[in-house]
């Protein structure tokens, strides 16, 4: 035999022995240096890996903060439940029967459930039912299906129900604020959810508690200036005028003018918000602050106001509105009646269209234009509330007559229910406004109001819109029995696409009350009555009579001993601030 032939096999061996060798080391080097090594990847990587492959973490869901009312009433609370959720992994390959007994259980329809476990089946989550009660959650557990677990979770109940859910809002399913209150405080309602961590099994069964990792920290709770007294009323009374005159919708605020605490606001259509599935998206919006319409003559009180503040006219200072109509830019502008030669005080008591009108053809627009802007038309109150809407407040480098007609008598502008309360509360304060809260406030809190309007201006205007709540005014039907109240009826019509509708109006009231010691404002919006009956004075007034009453008695203000006597004289107006 050759012995080149045999030498080369022998090389071969070494060689592969060698690489053999070699491999061997190069292992025992590494598992060393995994073992032994104090390194990023020695025994700590390891025991990190291995953490990863059998523990697991579930949120620990954090308490939603509380919504009360002035006077700790439960607005909104949180109430335990427990959600079902599976492992689709495991689902798929459990026998018929077990799927069966688990749609039964859960009230799944068996297709159903089928298609969903097909759906995820290569997820290692999915939800089978949300926010169960314990009682329901534990039945179900308790057969032990494979691959079922439990979540500890928050559902938002609402004792109040309808009546206050424009305020309040609702929350969604996962407990995020999505509409009012809810939303605009939800990062202070939702607090911060913790972390707990266990060991599972092969099969994913949780075998040991490890612990809390990070402890849930509940959410703040907020403390409303609604008074849910006053607030159940103001929802009846307002329903109870959407039914009566058929209207489209609605709105109702009332407002403490000393404070600028909102104690009542109220939209209608409602909605339930502890029933989520069956809520109308067009029934949760806010309409005190999200709408706003043409207030009509509800603004003419302003329009008063810039005529006062120019010092050529004073609230017995006579106009003639014969013939009961007069001509601007060709549009014909009526009253009801020839009024004839009246006091300007008289003008706004009857709701003169011709006396206004030609009040405010003797004035600069910009003069009107600055008056109503210094109310706060066309400005956000800023509230807090999510979509408040800003109105409208046209401004023109040239006012032709027409455009200062209609912004004297409250058309081509636009403003929400709350802008007018707020408004209508300078002539209930003294000249002074604060701003609006929906937040409770001590008295130590107060924020410093501002100067609007001189007292002495103000102090004839709300005389004047005394008047208007007499027997001979627009707004007879709002008075109060025992009481002596102001206010300012509107009526609108309607635009449409072609213009102004002549059978769909809006009918307003703005009310101060008591007149002897003004502190509560009170503004309602009733949005297409049907029928014969659409004016201010006849379908919005009503309701704020009824309110008013209410609102005085259970904020216990004596009944007057004497009627406060509505007497006009040239008394002199004062500083103006």
């Amino acid at each position: 035999m050759n012995s080149k032939a045999i030498k080369f096999p022998f090389l071969r061996i070494v060689f592969v022995c060698a690489i053999l060798i070699v491999f061997l080391l190069i292992g025992i080097s590494r598992v060393f240096s995994l073992q032994i090594l104090e390194s990023d990847r020695g025994p700590d990587f390891l025991k990190r890996e291995g953490s990863k492959r059998s523990q697991r973490a579930f949120e620990i869901p954090a308490y939603r903060g509380v919504i009360t009312d002035r006077h700790g009433e439960s607005l909104a609370v949180s109430t335990p439940v427990v959600s079902i959720f599976a492992d689709p992994s495991r689902l798929k390959g459990a026998a018929d029967r077990t799927l069966s007994e688990l749609s039964v259980s859960m009230g799944i329809p068996l297709g159903e459930l089928k298609a969903k476990i097909e759906k995820y089946h290569n997820k290692d989550f999915m939800y089978l039912a949300r926010h169960l009660s314990p009682d329901v959650a534990r039945s179900i557990l308790s057969q032990n299906y494979p691959g079922i677990f439990e979540k500890k979770e928050y559902r938002r109940f609402y004792p109040a129900g309808e009546a206050v859910s424009h305020v309040v809002g609702i929350t969604n399913v996962d407990g995020r604020g999505i509409e009012g209150i809810e939303l605009a405080y939800d990062k202070w309602l939702s607090g911060e959810t913790g972390q707990k961590r266990y060991i599972k099994n092969l099969h994913g069964d949780a075998v040991r508690d490890i612990g809390v990792v990070k402890s849930a920290r509940p959410g703040g709770d907020i403390h409303l200036s609604i008074d849910l007294r006053l607030q159940h009323i103001h929802h009846r009374e307002l329903r109870r005028a959407m039914n009566l005159y058929d209207a489209e919708s609605a709105s109702l605020i009332t407002l403490d003018a000393k404070t600028g605490e909102i104690l009542a606001m109220v939209s209608e259509p409602g909605y339930n918000p502890n029933n989520r599935l069956k809520v109308n998206i067009a029934a949760v919006r806010n309409r005190v602050l999200a709408d706003s319409y043409e207030p009509g003559s509800t603004v003419k009180p302003f329009t008063l106001v810039a005529a006062l503040e120019t010092g050529r006219f004073k609230v017995d200072t006579l106009i003639d509105t014969s013939p009961g109509e007069i001509k601007v830019d060709g549009k014909v502008l009526r009253d009801q009646l020839n009024y004839g030669s009246i006091t300007l005080s008289k003008a706004i008591v009857k709701s003169s269209q011709v006396g206004v009108t030609k009040l405010a053809l003797q004035l600069d627009g910009e003069t009107i234009y600055e008056v109503f802007r210094r109310f706060g038309i066309g400005e956000p109150v800023n509230a807090g509330f999510p979509g408040e809407s800003w109105g409208l407040l046209p401004r023109r480098s040239i006012w032709t007559p027409i455009q200062k007609a209609n912004l004297a008598f409250g058309y081509g502008l636009r403003a929400s229910p709350i802008q007018i309360a707020k408004a209508y509360s300078v002539f209930a304060n003294n000249g002074l406004q604060q701003p609006v809260s929906l937040l409770a406030l001590e008295t130590n809190d107060l924020p410093r109001p501002s100067r609007v309007l001189s007292s002495a201006i103000a102090n004839q205007v709300l005389r004047v819109l005394g008047s208007v709540t007499e027997e001979d005014g627009t707004g007879f039907r709002a008075k109060v029995p025992g009481y002596s109240v102001a206010g300012k009826t509107g009526t609108v019509r309607k635009l449409g696409l072609s213009g102004y509708e002549q059978d769909q109006h809006i009918a307003l009231f703005a009310g101060i009350m008591p007149v002897d010691d003004p502190r509560f404002v009170t503004v309602v919006v009733i949005d297409k009555p049907k029928g014969d009956k659409y004016h201010g004075g006849t379908v919005a007034a009503p309701v704020f009579s009824k309110v008013a009453e209410a609102t005085l008695r259970l904020m216990s203000i004596p009944p007057q001993k004497e009627k406060v006597k509505f007497v006009f004289d040239s008394l002199s107006l004062g500083d103006r601030a």
